[in-house]
């Protein structure tokens, strides 16, 4: 099974207006409710392409509840800890404008922290664990390498999704996936990477760290897949216009897990994983299956 972990999942309004003016009245002309948070995408995607998972996490409040209730109706088994004070966060998303204004999200007590864990605990051999996003100010910022070590030795295979050191830190328990893109890459040598070589050099030592598959997503230039044979796979993507990106790195990890569980064969699920993330960036929300499949090359 596939587990994913969102630590602060959301309700995003997205909406488009002709202007946004500070200080006026604004109106809109087109508004649209999604639930989202990048484990969540995963999930949504992943059920989309015909793969099961469990959505865990956090959620509080009245926009905690419809979180829970739009991906029960989505097909998708959901087991939250429900937080008591606070509430989920709302995204406000302006499309054509670029701008976001993102909720904070709910208090995670250390109590509620160890209510996942014991969830956590049902896990086993040949899970999958999708670790993905920033973790809130409430909770220790080391918690995905404590999660990893807590699972540590019992066959789950995690797929971290992460900056900087909340990545980093995780390679010491040899991560089944990780997924960089260009600029989080980037990030973590210091250094600019404006070729397919360099990306790569920074991929092997990623891999020397711990990681076993290291997937980098590089926009409009496709992404790359250094597996753990150390094989180098590249590929491209369709031309198109970009219209939401929000969610397409989450797509990619779905469409990767979905390929590799389908095949095993790790050429066929970069393909589907940046068919997935392409058409995504190419919607106005999550792409559906017939949108991905319009992707694969």
């Amino acid at each position: 099974m596939i587990y994913t972990v969102t630590f602060n999942p959301a309700v995003d309004y997205v909406v488009r207006a002709h202007t946004v003016k500070q200080g006026e009245v604004n109106r809109t002309f087109d508004e649209h409710i999604y639930v989202g948070g990048k484990g969540v995408n995963v999930s949504l995607v992943l059920k989309r392409l015909g793969f099961e998972s469990v959505a865990s996490g956090f959620t509080a409040g009245y926009t905690g509840q419809l979180i829970e209730g739009e991906l029960r109706k989505n097909g998708i088994q959901t087991d939250f800890v429900r937080v008591k004070s606070g509430f989920s966060r709302i995204n406000v998303k302006l499309t054509d404008s670029a701008t976001q204004l993102n909720g904070s999200g709910p208090s995670v007590s250390k109590n509620e922290l160890q209510l996942l864990y014991s969830k956590l605990e049902l896990l086993s051999k040949g899970d999958f664990l999708v670790l993905s996003g920033s973790v809130p100010g409430s909770m220790p910022q080391n918690t995905y390498e404590r999660i990893l070590e807590f699972l540590s030795g019992r066959g789950v295979l995690a797929v971290v999704d992460a900056e900087g050191k909340l990545l980093t830190n995780t390679l010491k328990y040899k991560p089944f996936l990780i997924k960089p893109n260009r600029e989080e890459l980037e990030d973590i040598f210091k250094k600019e990477m404006l070729t397919d070589d360099e990306i790569i050099q920074a991929a092997v030592r990623l891999q020397k760290k711990g990681a076993r598959n290291v997937l980098i997503s590089l926009d409009e230039d496709g992404a790359l897949l250094l597996d753990e044979t150390g094989k180098i796979h590249r590929q491209g993507t369709r031309k198109g216009t970009v219209i939401n990106p929000v969610g397409a790195g989450d797509s990619m990890i779905a469409g990767f897990l979905a390929g590799y569980l389908k095949k095993k064969d790790y050429a066929y699920a970069l393909k589907l994983g940046t068919a997935a993330g392409t058409a995504t960036a190419f919607s106005r929300s999550l792409a559906s299956k017939t949108a991905i499949e319009k992707q694969m090359l």
